[in-house]
């Protein structure tokens, strides 16, 4: 019992003085089941996230864009497998992470099941999207668990390139033809409030944000994220000469930030439970990549093994 209580003390030791948790390190099991759920939970996002982007890779306005777009997308699938592997190190397999993703039993952000109809729908995304998902990592950067915290810190690098990629996006189009500048409203209409959803539910309604803040996986809750995003997009806003689809959103002198209009929570848990515009189709098409490369994997796990021969045998 003394054991039990001295390890739970240099535990809470280690969350006080902000040193970071490692995987040899005493942890409560519920913090690691939380930490093994939303350190998956990102690394599926960040390959469903692949689709409605790669989407676009063929199609894309110029060379360049089409380099840019590549390059984007393949650093997602690299955020992927950093998150992967920092789930590995809590004892999780990578194919039961996997599993859960393709049967529907694992979520994902439900940003990625709405559909990138134009190319302006590419920029929102960048800008938007990568923007939000900047808000929510840099914090994590501080996250109290050391791999998760090391993987986070490449990611927002790379991220924030993501988020100048589909603000230049924007500008162009906002500073080209009228019928660019439509194109660009247009999805800003569309995407302004999924975007505002991917920090999760209210506060009041989340049941899991709180206990993240204890465990300092977490450094801000949900709703005080929300709020600067909105605070600090309202000027990109302005400058691309949009306007934000929120007949509520007005400057608010006392606390000194925007006051605007709550998402529609009841679309966010119909996506979640896999009635979004594409959840189907990205389950769909996330199983026929792993199908698809199965043999890839297979010819690196003979490779491996018989290079683990060759070498027991010299």
């Amino acid at each position: 019992m003394d054991n039990v209580v001295d390890v739970e003390k240099n535990f809470n030791s280690k969350l006080e003085k902000n040193d970071f948790v490692e995987p040899k390190d005493w942890m409560p099991e519920n913090y690691r089941k939380h930490l093994i759920r939303q350190i998956s939970q990102h690394a599926h996002s960040e390959i469903i996230g692949m689709l409605p982007e790669g989407n676009w890779i063929s199609r894309a306005p110029s060379l360049r864009s089409k380099i840019v777009l590549l390059a984007k997308v393949q650093d997602e699938g690299g955020h992927g497998l950093y998150l992967y592997t920092a789930a590995e190190t809590l004892g999780a397999s990578r194919d039961e992470l996997l599993g859960a993703l393709h049967t529907g039993k694992a979520k994902y952000s439900s940003i990625f099941n709405y559909p990138t109809l134009t190319w302006a729908d590419i920029g929102a995304v960048g800008w938007l999207v990568d923007g939000a998902a900047i808000m929510n990592q840099v914090m994590l950067q501080r996250t109290s668990y050391g791999p998760y915290s090391r993987a986070m810190i490449r990611i927002c690098k790379e991220e924030s390139f993501h988020q100048r990629q589909g603000y230049e996006i924007m500008c162009r189009l906002c500073f080209g033809t009228e019928e660019q500048k439509e194109m660009a409203q247009d999805a800003l209409n569309r995407w302004w409030f999924p975007t505002m959803m991917m920090f999760g539910p209210p506060d009041k309604d989340s049941p899991n944000s709180e206990q993240a803040i204890k465990w300092r996986i977490k450094r801000e809750t949900n709703d005080e994220l929300r709020q600067k995003f909105v605070d600090r997009t309202v000027a990109q806003v302005e400058f691309l000469g949009l306007t934000i689809p929120d007949k509520n959103l007005k400057w608010n002198e006392t606390k000194k930030g925007y006051d605007f209009s709550e998402p529609d929570w009841s679309e966010f848990y119909s996506v979640i439970k896999g009635n979004g515009p594409c959840n189907k189709e990205r389950l769909e098409a996330r199983n026929k990549a792993h199908s698809d490369g199965a043999w890839v994997r297979e010819a690196a796990i003979a490779y491996a093994e018989k290079k683990k021969e060759n070498i027991l045998a010299a």
